[in-house]
Order: structure tokens, then sequence, then C-alpha cells
């Protein structure tokens, strides 16, 4: 087993889908639930996969899911919930690879690299930046960190981008990333209705 492949995937799809209308994890694209389409993204790349997701949440059943244990916080909490999850069920200081499930321009060479430049760091999380800021929602974190996390979460933090100035953290920018985005919508997500949408007619478009 490659190096990369011992890396942990986790999907989240506890957010509340409050300015989206309904629930996004269960939008589909080419006939697929971004729920699916990202467990199967990670699939390809991640021995090991689950989703952290609510009680409430209508999952896809193929895939474990762990229950978030801050349910309504947020991403943190997510992000929290896959550490402890990892750290249970691998005692080593492994790398695991958190992913939003409403980002539908993720490709499987971008998650690879991705995995590879974690594995060679020395840092707790390593995280793209892009002229938006950092994209702490497709990076990846070691298990070790759940402790500086846990007690930031503690303190009142809600905030991903604050939690990981917490960590030593490698940052990954354009020069990084941009020979993977090809369409210039790698770390596009969909908070709108309006922007799944959108998403639909750009991958009509690419596949027309």
């Amino acid at each position: 087993m490659s190096g990369a492949s011992k890396i942990r995937g986790y999907v989240l799809a506890g957010g509340a889908s409050s300015r989206f209308g309904t629930d996004k994890a269960l939008a589909e694209l080419q006939g697929k639930s971004m729920l699916t389409r990202t467990a199967e993204l990670l699939s390809a790349v991640c021995s090991n996969v689950a989703i952290v997701a609510p009680t409430d949440k209508l999952l896809d059943s193929s895939v474990e899911t762990i229950l978030d244990g801050w349910p309504g916080e947020g991403p943190l909490g997510g992000i929290l919930t896959a550490l402890l999850d990892a750290k249970k069920k691998d005692r080593s200081d492994s790398w695991n690879l958190i992913l939003s499930c409403d980002m539908p321009f993720l490709t499987h060479d971008w998650l690879a690299f991705l995995m590879q430049r974690a594995l060679q760091s020395g840092g707790e999380a390593v995280v793209p930046q892009s002229a938006h800021g950092l994209e702490p929602l497709c990076a990846c974190w070691k298990t070790s960190a759940h402790e500086t996390i846990s007690a930031t979460f503690d303190s009142g933090t809600r905030k991903v981008t604050e939690a990981l100035r917490k960590l030593r953290m490698e940052i990954l920018d354009e020069q990084d990333w941009k020979r993977f985005d090809t369409s210039g919508r790698l770390f596009w997500n969909m908070n709108t209705f309006a922007d799944y949408e959108e998403a639909r007619r750009a991958i009509a478009m690419e596949n027309s």
C-alpha cells in the first residue's frame, strides 16, 4: 500500500444549506448526489472513506457514516469529529484528507498531489490558498491536530481559518495548484441554488 493510500478520507455533510434552500449534499450532478460524487472521488485516492454528518441526513448507505459530535456548530466541529474518529481507528499520527461535499470541480489529480505534499510535510495541516484566501475545506490534517483544535473549539472559536492558525500549517499557493485548475473553478463551491445551476451548466458544457 502506498503512503498516499493510507491517508483517510472524510466528507463533511453537516451544513445547514440555509442559503441553498434544500440540502445541497443531495443536489444531483450527472445523476449522482454531491455527497456520492465526493465520496467516490475520495475513494479513488484514499483506502478508508467516511461521511461526517448529523443524524437527520439522508446518506449514501455504501459509505460509513460518522455522527457529527457538534451538529449545527459549523465545519470545524465536523473536522474535529473526523480527527477524533481517525485517532480511534489508527493509533499512529496519520494524515486525513477532509473535503466539503459542495465542491463539484475537485479532481483526482489535484487530490493525489495534495496528499503527496502532506506526506512530505512537517506540518500539522496542508492547506491550499486561492485568491479568496485559505481553502480549509479541501485540506489535509494530521490526526494529532485534534488536541489543538479541540482546545480552540472549547474556547469558542468556530471559524476554521482561525483554528488553522494555531497549527503548524503548510500553505500551497497558486504555483502549486494552478496546473490542476484548467477551468478556473478548482475550489469553487455551491453556496446557493444559483451556484448549483451554474455548476450544472459548466459540467454540461465540459461534456458536450
